[in-house]
């Protein structure tokens, strides 16, 4: 996330959004009283959040012509965000609606499917090749998957949880993670399925138990 501006960086910003158009380095120094080379500090800072972007003005005679600046003129980029408040409405949507477990799963299902087709996981794969595929794609949504060593192949141990702030809502939010890795298998005809997923089956982690189809 970006850092929200705060003491002189704020006050650069502000001032260029109060001005609504763009700035020179020295025009901005002159009017907060510091020096350019605190200013050119702090504005390329804020470039690079996106939050002030440098503006091209065309040579109107010899020399370089002088670097203009202007805020950004939409939503700050560096707001604070707050996606656990999403996803809490969300989770409470489904736990109130209709089959609460049911409708989570297919959720989760679709957006397996989908994830699975976006990363081009290959069709018909061996059981090795399916298994490491949903391993890749639990990593990378953030579960720091963990496979079983020999002789313990059907099982996929889940050491994180994305949603872990969310777990008085356990049921909506593992049946949604139960239909993710279920919908990935499925949408790819893979010849192995999550059959089920204990949460915290160990105080480290959940378990992922893999079968047939």
């Amino acid at each position: 996330m970006l850092e929200r501006p705060r003491g002189r960086r704020a006050e650069v910003l502000a001032l260029m959004r109060e001005a609504g158009s763009a700035m020179s380095i020295v025009e901005i120094a002159e009017r907060l009283d510091v020096h350019p080379n605190t200013v050119r500090f702090h504005l390329d800072t804020l470039v690079r959040g996106g939050q002030v972007a440098r503006v091209e003005v065309p040579p109107a005679g010899p020399g370089r012509p002088p670097q203009l600046f202007q805020a950004h003129p939409g939503m700050d980029p560096a707001g604070r965000r707050n996606y656990l408040f999403l996803a809490s409405v969300l989770v409470e949507n489904l736990a109130d609606g209709p089959q609460p477990i049911g409708r989570a799963t297919a959720a989760g299902e679709a957006w397996g499917r989908k994830m699975a087709a976006e990363r081009g996981v290959r069709p018909h794969p061996s059981r090795p090749q399916a298994v490491r595929a949903l391993v890749d794609l639990l990593d990378e949504v953030g579960f720091a998957p963990e496979q079983a060593p020999p002789g313990r192949r059907r099982e996929i141990g889940l050491r994180h949880c994305p949603f872990l702030d969310l777990v008085d809502s356990r049921e909506i939010v593992c049946a949604i993670h139960l239909g993710v890795m279920r919908g990935a298998m499925e949408a790819v005809d893979a010849p192995v399925a999550v059959t089920r997923l204990q949460p915290f089956e160990r105080p480290d982690r959940c378990l992922a138990y893999l079968g047939a189809p």
